[in-house]
């Protein structure tokens, strides 16, 4: 009895003992993941998982540490393991992501649509779920760009290059004398400076001073349009409240901005902007062309994600003003960084947020009324299916950079030329809402945008004037229309085109005008062949019924919906019925009393157009209507 106590004594010890082995091993990969020390963190997760010593969560960890050094391939791998055992919304968003970046678009569709389900409220699961056919279009865009890799670029990481009076800055990992950085094992980063030669080619690349440059990360620089301030970011330190052991504290690291001014043919005098926080980071900086706006990125308290983009006013004594968050048509979840301002007002910016190819994707967007229009994917070849960032674009000589960690470059990030071939093309369309017997314009009517597919996609409110204005893409369907109280809601369809800029009026009828003698007169009704669902479009002219009936409360209507002459009577006299309930339902649906609205299914028994066996396709969408019978209470009467 003894002897087995012993034994059972002995094994609880070994299992306590391998725990706590364990324990300490995972403890350790997770420090150096708490550091951002990703490349030595998968080291000591991988170790485990060798040992046998796998579970969840060393999986996600591992994902997780590929993942933030782009090691796609990897973080793939993992987050597939861990996803075997975990339903983690965000984690099926990072797969989709990961899969996306290797080139398998139908799995990433797959696992989004997954996240969708899971998170159906999130603005990312929104934007896939209406537009999920969008590769093609951002494909497409791209096209208009040509790209080369620059011959400056190393082996490290080469990014964020600018030209400013005839030398390019850049952001580089090139000094092998410097210390390395935990998170990819990369020397730390210093600004560089290389003269543009005649020919377009760049002189060898010089480290900027050391006033500019410290032992720690310096990057990205942006200038003030005369040419006597840079900014530009670098990290700062301050101690954390956690300690590795009892004596010794972390310190984190957090990025600031910083300006310098021209000295003669150097920089110096450098400040620390009034921004900066110790407990948050403040980066990217651009410069409006007017020199009065500063744009950057931060993980401030307050915004919608890891990062947001920000602006905020440069004084005349060189403070900045309190940041403003570009909302959230611009930021999402996830991080939104590396923002251009370019001299005609486009906002570019890097995301992996918004719709893309994978990675972080470059975007564009413009202020119109004081808001963010949609933002637009700026399409391949600027984008790849890796991180794309760093965009800067002279719109008149439409020559730029963006960076790239993108296959077949000399380094983990290179520098790439772009230069545009077409312009992007975006159509300025201004909407005037006006009264159609009197011509007076109509304010605050609301004025709804829809794209190809019939998606809604922004609505704003008509200023004093009548006026509001869209950004759309051109060459493409879309329309708008316009609502108002006391009238008849009208579409229109936007002219396909090629202009900057298109004047549209939306001539609206009061709702009394709907009314002819004993029938409420609607655009027609129609239904797709074989359905009796309400589309959209159907939804917006019962919206104008809706209306009349609230604005008559005595009035009740008989709806009669009819079929085309395809089909049996039995068949029709079914289906038809069933158009004329999903109708009347619509109606009651928006608060009508279900006892002033009756449907009646008319099948094929009064086509209003008799053509046989010959019917073309409008012909037979014709018969496929439903007409409005005011039975009582009608005004005019």
């Amino acid at each position: 009895m003894k002897k087995i106590n012993n034994i059972i004594l002995f094994v609880a010890l070994f299992s306590f003992l391998n725990l706590i082995a364990q324990n300490e091993a995972t403890s350790k990969a997770d420090q150096h993941f708490s550091r951002l020390e990703f490349v030595e963190a998968a080291k000591q997760y991988n170790k485990l998982i060798e040992k046998g010593k796998g579970d969840n969560y060393v999986y996600s960890q591992l994902a997780e540490c590929y993942y933030n050094i782009f090691n796609t391939v990897e973080a793939e791998r993992w987050y597939a393991k861990a996803l075997a055992g975990s339903d983690d919304p965000e984690m099926m968003f990072k797969y989709s992501q990961m899969l996306k970046s290797n080139g398998k678009y139908k799995q990433s569709n797959e696992w989004m649509q997954r996240f969708a389900e899971k998170r159906p409220n999130d603005v990312r699961a929104i934007a896939f779920l209406e537009n999920p056919n969008y590769l093609p279009k951002i494909l497409e865009r791209g096209k208009k760009f040509n790209i080369k890799n620059l011959d400056i670029n190393s082996e490290s990481s080469d990014f964020g290059g600018i030209i400013h009076e005839g030398v390019f800055y850049f952001t580089t990992a090139r000094n092998q004398d410097r210390r390395k950085y935990g998170w990819n094992q990369e020397s730390f980063l210093d600004i560089y400076a290389a003269t543009q030669n005649s020919d377009g080619s760049f002189q060898t690349p010089v480290k900027m001073n050391d006033k500019i440059n410290t032992r720690h990360h310096e990057g990205l620089v942006s200038f003030s349009p005369d040419g006597k301030a840079m900014y530009f970011g670098r990290e700062s330190f301050y101690e954390q409240v956690f300690m590795r052991d009892s004596t010794t504290r972390d310190k984190a690291g957090v990025i600031h901005l910083f300006r310098a001014t021209k000295l003669g043919a150097d920089w110096d005098r450098i400040e620390a902007l009034n921004i900066n926080s110790e407990n948050y980071s403040v980066k990217n900086p651009s410069v409006s062309a007017d020199g009065k706006t500063l744009y950057f990125a931060s993980d401030m308290p307050g915004g919608y994600g890891s990062f947001d983009i920000y602006k905020a006013a440069i004084n005349d004594d060189g403070s900045i003003g309190t940041p403003v968050n570009m909302g959230p048509k611009v930021n999402t979840v996830v991080q939104e960084m590396f923002p251009f301002i370019s001299s005609n007002g486009t906002l570019y910016f890097s995301s992996n947020g918004h719709l893309g190819l994978g990675g972080l994707d470059v975007f564009y967007t413009i202020e119109i009324d004081g808001e963010m229009a949609d933002v637009r994917n700026v399409g391949v070849p600027v984008n790849s299916n890796s991180d794309d960032f760093a965009f800067i674009i002279d719109e008149e000589a439409e020559i730029g950079y963006v960076s790239s960690n993108r296959a077949g470059g000399k380094g983990s990030d290179d520098i790439y030329a772009i230069k545009k071939i077409q312009p992007l093309c975006d159509v300025l369309v201004q909407v005037t809402v006006k009264d159609d017997e009197t011509g007076k314009p109509i304010s605050n009517a609301t004025v709804s945008l829809f794209d190809a597919a019939g998606n809604k996609v922004l609505s704003k409110q008509t200023n004093e004037q009548g006026l509001t204005e869209f950004l759309v893409e051109c060459d493409t369907n879309n329309a708008v229309d316009a609502v108002a109280e006391g009238y008849s809601g009208k579409r229109l369809q936007i002219p396909s085109t090629r202009k900057e800029e298109i004047s549209m009026n939306i001539n609206l009828l009061p709702l009394d005008d709907l009314i002819e003698l004993s029938k409420i007169k609607l655009d027609p009704i129609y239904f797709d062949f074989d359905k009796s669902n309400i589309t959209e479009k159907a939804a917006f002219e019962l919206d104008k019924l809706v209306a009349l009936m609230n604005k008559y409360p005595q009035m009740t209507i008989r709806v009669e919906s009819h079929t085309d002459n395809k089909g049996s009577d039995a068949y029709n006299n079914k289906l038809s019925d069933r158009r004329a309930k999903s109708t009347v339902q619509y109606v009651i649906s928006k608060g009508i009393n279900e006892d002033r609205i009756l449907g009646i299914g008319k099948g094929k028994s009064e086509l209003k157009i008799k053509c046989g066996t010959n019917c073309t396709k409008e012909q037979n969408q014709e018969n496929r209507r439903s007409e409005f019978i005011i039975t009582s209470g009608n005004p005019k009467e």
